[in-house]
C-alpha cells in the first residue's frame, strides 16, 4: 500500500477491524519509510447487477454515484456521513441479494427514498425532486402533501 504522505511503496498493518454494518475491513497502517500512520478501508468486490436507466441505457452499478446523489440531497441537513453510508450500503446489499442481473434505476430510487423518508423529510424531497424529475410546482406540492398526510 502506497503511503499517502511520502509515496513509499511499503507499509505495515498495525491494526485490522471488520466493520459491523458492511463488508468493510478497516486497516491502520504505518509507513516503513516516514513512519506516519494512515487508515485504509478494504471492501469485498462483488459482481453487481447492471442498472437499467430511464432512457434504456445499461450501466454498471456505481456506489460512488449513489453516494454523491444522497450526499447532495442531505447537504446542509442534520444527517451524518455514517447515516448516508448506511443507506448506500443497504441499497448495495439489497441489490446484491437479488438474483437479477439487471435492475431498473427506479427500484434503486425507491429503496433510497424509503430510507430518506424515515431519516430526513427535506433530504427525501430533494432526492425525490431529482429522481422523479418534477416538471412543475404542482408535482412538488403533491409530494409534500403526501408527506404531510403521514
Amino acid at each position: 500500500m502506497k503511503c499517502p504522505f511520502c509515496q513509499h511503496e511499503d507499509s505495515k498493518v498495525i491494526d485490522s477491524r471488520v466493520s459491523t454494518e458492511s463488508n468493510n475491513i478497516r486497516r491502520r497502517r504505518e509507513c516503513e519509510k516516514c513512519e506516519r500512520r494512515f487508515t485504509t478501508y478494504e471492501r469485498i468486490e462483488d459482481i453487481m447487477p447492471m442498472v437499467i436507466k430511464k432512457d434504456g441505457q445499461r450501466q454498471a452499478f456505481d456506489r460512488n454515484k449513489l453516494l454523491t446523489g444522497i450526499t447532495k440531497a442531505c447537504e446542509k441537513r442534520p444527517v451524518s456521513v455514517e447515516a448516508i453510508n448506511t443507506i448506500v450500503s443497504y441499497a448495495e446489499t439489497t441489490l446484491q441479494d437479488r438474483e437479477a442481473k439487471e435492475i431498473p434505476s427506479t427500484e434503486i430510487g425507491i429503496l433510497v427514498m424509503d430510507k430518506l423518508k424515515d431519516l430526513d423529510h427535506v433530504a427525501y424531497v430533494r432526492f425525490a425532486s431529482v429522481y422523479r424529475e418534477f416538471k412543475d410546482i404542482n408535482e412538488f406540492m403533491n409530494e409534500l402533501q403526501g408527506l404531510l398526510k403521514k
